[in-house]
């Protein structure tokens, strides 16, 4: 099975079809223009525009802004693509009528200066001036798109929030709603893993180390050779000054343990917190006519999935869409276990170019006819259209007995669960992408790692049935110690036992408090604060009611099929022991506690 969408019936005009009716007009030039353009403050950001070849007067500009590399050199007589990261976009979109402009971001690349913190405010302002830079080139129409995987997708939102009035149009492709609590802090729990790795590749990247950049998969062509100098700089003397002034870059395990709390102030700068590197914080200054796609995969990190949906959910003022499907982080691999092959065959850039083409290019494409929501049901192989999330808005409860969950209240038992800090949820997990790890088959050996687990199942399904949207596990439940680390995990068993991860949840007990979602990020489901004056210590086995939502699906559970809930104490392949050296032994109060979960009989 795949996920190509051609003879779908959720779209009225699919993808494929759209990407099929928009041929190539034009042509690549052979390089592009590359130039310094200088910020408010002097720093020099290099910028790399792609033009396209037999355009008669000025075209849209979409606008790259990347930590990645936005082109590299090549060592003499050397092979490969050099602009990795923004090859397809450019190959896509630019013979089709649309300018690609390319930055390194300050502190990167060619780019001259220091990074001061992960998605630094800085660049915001920057991505305003390089605006202004843009629509006074003699190409440019005046208009202005946004895109880019990840960091350089959250930078089309800043770009957007600067109300910069040539910006129409943004695609934040599997990119962060709030930093803190979608990305290194899931549920308050730090991810001591991830932040270690991005720091190897950034100091890979930032000081052009080629010996460190070549053990990264995707940088592992030899004849990459450090950032490409702009024209101007014809003997390279300029990168160098540029990468020198790199070493004084910040350390992300050194910065974002700073950030120990969500929107609590660094120490040294009561003006900063994770709030200012966060796409939500300054999502109110989005002028309301500014289109915005929200793209993500079920297995995208840690919660990219989630800040899709809060970024759809915020943003419903303006022209919204979302769309959500059966990938990993950047859509690298198409994840299912039932995948026809590795790679997606969603027309991606399709339905990007028809976006662009309705918001930015002002052509007729009935996009706004299509449903605003586009998502994938697993194990189903099906595309689904849907006006509003979740898909599936009424819940059935489960209720918990010994080692069962069923419909009916269960018993007032209580499970007592010891966490086993040497258990982890091993290297082919939603972890790996998110920290660039070339991850291509995900959770092969689930069976064995889940048995492991404390499980409590359901009765084989007399029928198919269909999960979409948030399970919420609604637990009333004591620890032996004063804080801990809750994960839980939703699994399918087929008849013949083998399991299959579904999705997973986590919160760090300290954090159990719930409140109210602030106007700029809006869920359907549990929102928590994660401030300090929340945070509090449990009473040592004293049972409390905490709500864990689990990250989204959609997922087929197949005739004959059981449903699992698994419970862990720790992840010790991803993140911190809590407490350090006390497994807590959980204990679940049975009959106080249920899942809630969006699941309907499954019809094609």
């Amino acid at each position: 099975m795949a996920d190509a969408d051609l003879n779908s019936a959720a779209w009225r005009v699919p993808p494929s079809r759209y990407w099929a009716s928009r041929p190539a007009e034009f042509t690549l030039p052979g390089k592009p223009l590359s130039r310094y353009v200088t910020m408010r403050d002097g720093c020099r950001l290099a910028v790399d525009v792609w033009l396209p070849q037999g355009a008669t007067g000025p075209v849209p500009a979409i606008l790259i802004h990347t930590p990645y590399y936005r082109r590299f050199a090549m060592r003499p007589g050397g092979e490969g693509e050099s602009c990795p990261n923004a090859a397809k976009f450019r190959d896509a979109f630019v013979p089709r009528g649309y300018a690609l402009v390319v930055v390194d971001i300050r502190g990167t690349g060619a780019s001259f200066g220091t990074r001061d913190s992960f998605r630094s405010p800085r660049e915001r302002e920057d991505a305003r001036a390089i605006s202004d830079w843009i629509v006074a080139q003699d190409w440019s129409d005046g208009r202005i798109g946004a895109t880019g995987i990840s960091y350089p997708g959250a930078a089309s939102d800043f770009l957007a929030s600067t109300g910069h009035p040539a910006v129409r149009a943004i695609i934040p492709l599997f990119a962060v709603w709030d930093t803190w609590a979608d990305h290194y802090y899931p549920g308050g729990v730090f991810l001591n893993r991830l932040a270690q790795v991005y720091d190897e590749l950034m100091v890979a990247m930032d000081h052009d180390r080629r010996d460190l950049l070549g053990k990264v998969s995707y940088f592992s062509n030899p004849d990459l050779a450090g950032p490409a100098p702009v024209d101007e700089d014809a003997d390279g003397t300029l990168v160098r000054e540029a990468v020198a002034q790199h070493l004084g870059n910040f350390r992300m395990p050194d910065f974002i343990t700073d950030l120990a709390f969500r929107e609590e102030a660094l120490p040294y700068d009561p003006s900063f917190s994770s709030a200012q590197i966060s796409p939500y914080a300054v999502s109110h200054e989005i002028p309301k006519d500014v289109a915005i796609y929200a793209v993500s995969g079920w297995l995208d990190g840690v919660g990219y999935a989630n800040s899709a949906i809060a970024r759809y959910l915020t943003m419903r003022g303006n022209p919204t869409h979302l769309l959500l499907g059966p990938w990993d982080h950047g859509a690298r691999c198409n994840v299912s276990p039932w995948r026809g092959r590795i790679e997606p065959e969603f027309a991606l850039l399709g339905e990007m170019l028809r976006f662009f083409d309705e918001y930015l290019m002002g052509r007729e494409t009935g996009l706004r006819d299509e449903a605003p929501i586009h998502y994938f049901s697993m194990h189903g192989e099906t595309w689904n259209a849907a006006r509003q999330w979740p898909p599936i808005p009424e819940t059935t409860r489960l209720h918990f007995s010994p080692g069962a969950l069923g419909t009916a209240p269960g018993s007032n038992a209580v499970a007592e669960h010891p966490s086993d800090f040497a258990w982890g949820s091993g290297g082919g997990t939603r972890y790996e992408r998110i920290a660039a790890i070339n991850a291509l088959d995900y959770h092969t050996d689930w069976t064995e790692r889940v048995a492991e687990l404390p499980g409590y199942d359901t009765a084989p399904f007399t029928q198919d049935m269909v999960l979409s949207g948030h399970v919420i596990a609604d637990l009333t439940i004591a620890s032996s110690e004063a804080d801990a680390s809750i994960l839980c995990y939703i699994s399918e068993i087929e008849a013949d036992g083998t399991a299959r991860y579904v999705t997973e949840g986590l919160l760090r007990a300290l954090h159990r408090k719930e409140a109210p979602n602030p106007p700029n990020y809006q869920s359907t489901w549990p929102f928590r604060s994660f401030h300090r004056a929340d945070a509090k210590p449990l009473t040592p086995g004293t049972a409390e009611r905490m709500r864990i939502p689990l990250l989204p699906t959609s997922w087929v559970f197949k005739a004959g099929s059981r449903l699992r809930f698994s419970l862990a104490g720790t992840d010790a392949d991803h993140i911190k022991q809590i407490p350090h050296g006390r497994p807590p032994v959980l204990s679940l109060h049975l009959g106080a506690s249920a899942l809630d979960l969006p699941l309907k009989p499954y019809q094609e």
